[in-house]
Formats: C-alpha cells, sequence, structure tokens
C-alpha cells in the first residue's frame, strides 16, 4: 500500500453542497461558489504525489481510501484508479463519483461526495480547523 499525507484547513465559505466531487486546493481563499471544496492551503495538489502513488493511481484496478480528520471526526471515502488519470495538476486534488478525469482527478467512482460528509464536520471545516487528508492506493 502507498500513502500520501496532505495537510489543508478548513474556509469560512465552505458549503460542501457538491453531489458528485470534492475537492482540495492549495489556494487559500475560495468563495461560496466553490461548492465542491472541502480544505484550502493545501501542502502538496496532484502533481506533488510521489511517482510510486501517481503509477499506483493509474492503474485500473487501483483501489483508493481517503480518510480526512478535523480533530477527532473523520471521514472515509473509498474510490477507483483509472489509467486515464494524469495526476499533474500543480493546484488541485479532486475526488469524483463519475468516471469523468482530468488533471487534477485523484480517483472515479468514489462512494461520497462533499454533500455526503457529516455536516459536524463540515461546521468544524467552516471554523478553518486544520484538516489531515491521508491517501492510501493500491492495486
Amino acid at each position: 500500500m502507498i500513502r500520501e499525507t496532505i495537510a489543508a484547513y478548513g474556509h469560512p465559505n465552505i458549503t460542501a453542497k457538491h453531489t458528485t466531487t470534492f475537492q482540495i486546493t492549495k489556494d487559500k481563499d475560495i468563495s461560496k461558489r466553490a461548492d465542491c471544496v472541502i480544505g484550502v492551503g493545501a501542502d502538496k495538489a496532484m502533481h506533488n504525489f510521489s511517482e510510486a502513488m501517481k503509477t499506483c493511481l493509474g492503474n485500473d484496478r487501483a483501489s483508493v481510501c481517503v480518510t480526512i480528520h478535523v480533530g477527532e471526526m473523520q471521514e472515509i471515502v473509498t474510490g477507483c484508479g483509472s489509467s486515464n488519470l494524469a495526476c499533474s495538476n500543480r493546484r488541485d486534488i479532486v475526488a469524483r463519483k463519475s468516471d469523468f478525469t482530468s488533471d487534477r482527478t485523484l480517483m472515479i467512482r468514489a462512494d461520497k461526495a462533499a454533500a455526503d460528509f457529516d455536516r459536524r464536520l463540515i461546521e468544524r471545516l467552516k471554523k478553518s480547523e486544520d484538516i489531515i487528508i491521508i491517501v492510501e492506493a493500491e492495486f
């Protein structure tokens, strides 16, 4: 199993209402229109992942697990890798329920999007609390 750890934090404009994706960004500020964003100020984007992780994510048989920690709370999201993943975006990380891929895509067929997250966790993110995101992948 390959692991990446990402540090980020919440933002007062987080709404987490998007029904098909969630996003973590290096951007430090977002508007309320960014309804998929769950974390800002991330210390990594797709481009920063190790080559081993990028190779794993780029396998159609890869299983991916993302654990989002906010204090003692956590949200776990699972999905799949894809040979169509570029893993090259220098600003964002996006998990998608669909099969759509772009240079920002971390995984496809995710079992949760931002709108599915526990609202208590989202309320904490609106208070700009720290987030630790652990990405694990294997095939």
